[in-house]
């Protein structure tokens, strides 16, 4: 449902990249009620693209989170959810900004996260998205459909009926 795009000016190792998508996708999920299958990351080297701050041009780690915005999401949420992941990218990508340009080596630091309330509808995996804030209703509409595909061997649509089901999003698959 939503996309994070980390776009990066500084090298990411393959652990570094899946070490942030795995808890990028857990702050979503924890902070929304979105499951994990729905969750987008990619990943994009920018490091040379021409970005341009304050009129100077400028290189930056940032990340866009696309979501689904709606009366059920607050200014806190969000900023609640850039303060966890910018603690997961400080945490991940190793050596702070100072430390970096003691060395001459590029900046690691995390600019910005721009949250962008821009998704006004989508299809996933088949299924129309639902609005922001009716996810649980989405998940009563289509148990009956996402248990055939997982019954069917569709590991995603296995993984993510049991997390419904662990994390109480629907009682009694009704």
């Amino acid at each position: 449902m939503p996309l994070y795009e980390v776009e990066h000016i500084c090298p990411l190792t393959i652990s570094q990249q899946d070490e942030l998508a795995a808890a990028i996708t857990k702050i979503h999920t924890e902070k929304f009620t979105a499951p994990a299958l729905f969750v987008n990351v990619r990943f994009t080297n920018i490091s040379e693209q021409i970005t341009y701050v304050a009129g100077k041009r400028r290189q930056t780690n940032r990340i866009l989170a696309h979501v689904r915005h709606g009366p059920s999401r607050t200014q806190d949420d969000y900023a609640d959810l850039c303060s966890k992941i910018t603690k997961v990218w400080d945490a991940t990508v190793p050596l702070p900004r100072h430390l970096f340009n003691a060395t001459g080596k590029v900046d690691v630091e995390l600019r910005a996260i721009f949250v962008l309330g821009d998704i006004v509808a989508g299809m996933e995996a088949g299924f129309v998205l639902p609005e922001a804030g009716k996810d649980v209703q989405w998940f009563k509409e289509n148990i009956v459909a996402f248990k055939k595909k997982a019954e069917d061997g569709d590991d995603e649509f296995q993984d993510m009926v049991a997390e419904i089901e662990r994390r109480g999003l629907i009682k009694n698959g009704s």
